[in-house]
């Protein structure tokens, strides 16, 4: 008889976690592995690439209302939704008011205490062998899965982020296990949580070489990209953590010193109006180009010079992984977990993260057409496809 597993994820908009939820998908034995996934609003690009061995559960309405706008809600009738999202920023205001937090992650947490409980039960599914949380909030699986072992992931670098650490400590606690998906994400979330220390367990992303060269290959309008120019390529979503905000100003800097580059971005996201505005300041509307959201972002990378990845700070970048499989010299900024991911040299470059001296990393790498060999010629001859990283999640059952 087939162990049954539950998992459960927000949406599957292009993103470096939804994108290793796919690989995980297609790393499954479904001769051995009854798989539900539960996606609690049906949108994102990423839907159909859902193995058809994948039991996609319906969406159940009030599921989908955690992120939607407020008005929305109300006018699908949640009026309960609502208010419980309105106490939460009642909550969150009162606890920033008092703490002064650098940013708004705790926010989700009082959410999800808040709304979790207006949410059906999920429990005439029946007792799974294993229940899966693969993205916060946590508290759904935990609170509305039967499931005999329980396991939540974490994807995020939680030294750059300010979470309400009492108030989610109760939920990560009531896991039999936490996913981790890199040493530095471990070390990190141990700091804020050192009593969670035997929960740990490290599952690195889940990526397939396969999957992203066939996908890498599939025919695609690349006229963008001209021979002459020095083509950087950046993917992701527009948001702080990316660090997109700087690329106008770091690029402007490369330009300055006689390099042909242009620099496109691929994504979407709440921080598109200021890239555009940091573009204009800096005279780079003729060559930083934003290509938007694309379904397959991978023929670009393919097609891309050099792919670069200038973020504030990252758990395990999917995308730098992706760039590797397809062979592509890779620069990282020195953000906190960029060492866990390149070696310095070998498969890639480090650079700092303040604007100029990563310019000048970036050039230097650029005219240095011996380093970049060396770092395509070492790609070509390693697997960065890690499969295998699927028996580790067998072992919980």
């Amino acid at each position: 008889m087939k162990k049954r597993i539950f998992i459960a994820i927000h949406y599957l908009e292009i993103g470096g976690a939804e994108i290793s939820l796919i690989g995980l998908l297609n790393s499954m034995d479904y001769s051995r592995y009854e798989v539900d996934l539960f996606v609690y609003s049906h949108q994102g690009e990423l839907m159909k690439l859902i193995p058809p061995e994948v039991n996609l559960l319906p969406e159940i309405s009030k599921y989908a209302q955690m992120e939607r706008p407020m008005i929305s809600v109300l006018k699908g009738g949640h009026v309960d939704v609502v208010l419980a999202r309105l106490c939460a920023k009642l909550q969150f205001a009162l606890y920033a008011r008092r703490v002064k937090p650098k940013d708004g992650s705790a926010v989700f947490q009082y959410v999800a205490n808040t709304v979790t409980p207006c949410l059906p039960s999920l429990h005439k599914l029946g007792l799974y062998d294993l229940a899966i949380s693969f993205l916060t909030p946590h508290n759904i699986v935990l609170e509305k899965v039967q499931s005999r072992t329980k396991i939540a992931w974490i994807h995020t670098d939680y030294s750059k982020i300010d979470v309400n650490a009492s108030l989610e400590l109760p939920v990560w606690n009531g896991y039999d296990y936490i996913a981790s998906i890199s040493p530095d994400v471990s070390r990190t979330f141990l700091s804020v949580f050192p009593s969670l220390k035997g929960k740990i367990v490290e599952i690195a992303n889940i990526l397939s070489s396969a999957f992203v060269r066939n996908r890498a290959s599939e025919k695609t309008d690349l006229s963008v990209f001209k021979k002459e120019n020095i083509n950087l390529l950046s993917v992701g979503r527009f948001c702080y953590p990316k660090n997109f905000d700087n690329v106008p100003d770091i690029l402007c800097r490369i330009r300055k010193q006689g390099v042909n580059a242009y620099w496109y971005l691929i994504g979407y996201g709440g921080d598109e109006a200021l890239i555009r505005q940091r573009i204009q300041e800096a005279g780079m509307e003729k060559y930083v180009v934003i290509l938007g959201k694309k379904e397959n972002p991978y023929p670009y990378i393919k097609s891309c010079d050099f792919y670069i990845q200038p973020s504030r700070y990252e758990g395990n970048s999917v995308t730098v992984r992706e760039a590797q499989m397809l062979c592509k010299p890779v620069v990282v900024a020195n953000y906190p977990t960029a060492a866990s991911q390149i070696q310095n040299g070998k498969d890639g470059i480090i650079v700092p993260l303040e604007n100029a001296a990563c310019a000048e990393g970036i050039v230097q790498l650029i005219r240095n057409p011996e380093l970049q060999n060396r770092l395509i010629q070492f790609l070509n001859e390693h697997d960065y496809g890690n499969e295998r990283e699927i028996e580790k999640i067998y072992r919980f059952l």
